[in-house]
């Protein structure tokens, strides 16, 4: 306990825990709606684009997050365009997609350079490299997206549970797809530094399962999925920094571990 405290002290740790903290509650929050809507992992398709995207971005010595935001953008936009026009299976469309950004990811790494330090940071999370701006960046897109979520809350509740009842009630259900989509890109986006490429979805699946064997009513499991992603992320952060090791499979191993306790005690 001394150690935590005394690491504390240092200016990265501060960044690591405020960024941490604002991806795990937005990832909660959309990951109770993708749940529901067995939309939940549309998280890892758009991971996976997100690795094509910074692929692209370090061979061409840009930004990696100013390429990865409109391209992980546009392919949840792609995704829930195919779902919706042709009436293919979300898990269909993702599967697709997910598969076709890995490959162009992976050509374009072994074309240029091969998986260097900042890909392999980017694959599998290095939430203790993140700059100043990174902690800005991400303070403004979680505030965003955290607001989104609570100002359409109650629509989005509807589109979730009863598409039908909500066309009838006059809700362009359509319009709160796409923006549930757009939330998740930037949600995938802001969580790449921390969690990475590969195990971003997990920070949007897990608590959201946890909390609906946990909760009956679509606010209480907004609320505990929040808690327990939050909880967790801390914890793991404490793991990673005790055990040394890497802080997004430790706050993946933290989540499992309260999942299956849950589930347990609930049997």
């Amino acid at each position: 306990m001394a150690d935590l405290i005394e690491v504390l002290k240092f200016p990265f740790m501060y960044r690591a825990l405020i960024v941490g903290v604002l991806v795990s509650l937005c990832a909660a929050l959309l990951g109770v709606v993708l749940v529901l809507k067995r939309y939940s992992l549309i998280g890892h398709g758009l991971g996976e684009v997100g690795f094509a995207a910074l692929a692209l971005a370090l061979a061409l010595n840009l930004p990696p997050l100013a390429v990865s935001i409109p391209l992980v953008v546009v392919s949840s936009f792609l995704i829930m365009y195919v779902s919706q026009r042709y009436g293919m299976s979300g898990d269909v469309a993702i599967g697709l997609l997910a598969t076709g950004a890995l490959m162009v990811g992976v050509m374009i790494t072994s074309l240029t350079q091969g998986f260097n330090v900042d890909v392999y940071g980017y694959m599998f999370g290095s939430i203790l490299a993140m700059s100043r701006s990174d902690v800005l960046l991400s303070i403004l897109l979680s505030a965003a997206v955290i607001g989104l979520y609570v100002l359409f809350f109650n629509r989005l509740f509807s589109v979730t549970y009863d598409e039908v009842y909500a066309r009838a009630t006059g809700i362009n259900v359509t319009l709160y797809q796409f923006l549930i989509s757009f939330l998740t890109a930037i949600t995938v986006v802001l969580g790449m530094r921390m969690m990475g490429t590969m195990l971003i979805s997990s920070l949007i699946i897990v608590p959201a399962l946890t909390a609906r064997k946990l909760a009956a009513r679509f606010k209480a499991m907004v609320v505990v999925a929040a808690a327990v992603s939050v909880v967790c992320f801390l914890v793991g952060m404490a793991v990673s920094y005790v055990a040394g090791l890497p802080t997004g499979a430790s706050v993946v191993a933290v989540d499992l571990a309260v999942l299956i306790v849950v589930s347990l005690v609930k049997r």
